[in-house]
């Protein structure tokens, strides 16, 4: 089972930038996830799924992999494109774009 390094993009839903720069070591699914045909609960019998590990650098992370025998696949990061507006832009009174409503 090969397992995937990467840095997780920063979510829309959050402002700060904590946690943005450790790195995670998971698994990839080798079993497909099954539906229950009763309840329609959506199960997997694949206990890696569930592991999810911290690093503080991408150096740490392929270190651990390697001391315990795990085949790897470092992903490349993908950075945030930040806009340089500010929320107040909106309602300047020389605005590029007209209003819409």
């Amino acid at each position: 089972m090969v397992a995937r390094i990467y840095r997780p993009a920063k979510t829309a839903m959050q402002s700060g930038k904590a946690k943005m720069h450790r790195w995670v070591l998971d698994y990839e699914p080798e079993v497909a996830k099954s539906v229950e045909p009763l309840m329609g609960y959506t199960s997997s019998t694949d206990m890696k799924q569930q592991i999810r590990l911290y690093f503080d650098s991408q150096e740490d992370a392929v270190a651990y992999a390697k001391r315990h025998g795990i085949p790897y696949r470092v992903e490349k990061v993908h950075e945030r494109q930040v806009r340089g507006a500010a929320y107040a832009d909106n309602f300047k009174f020389n605005r590029v774009a007209p209003w819409t409503h």
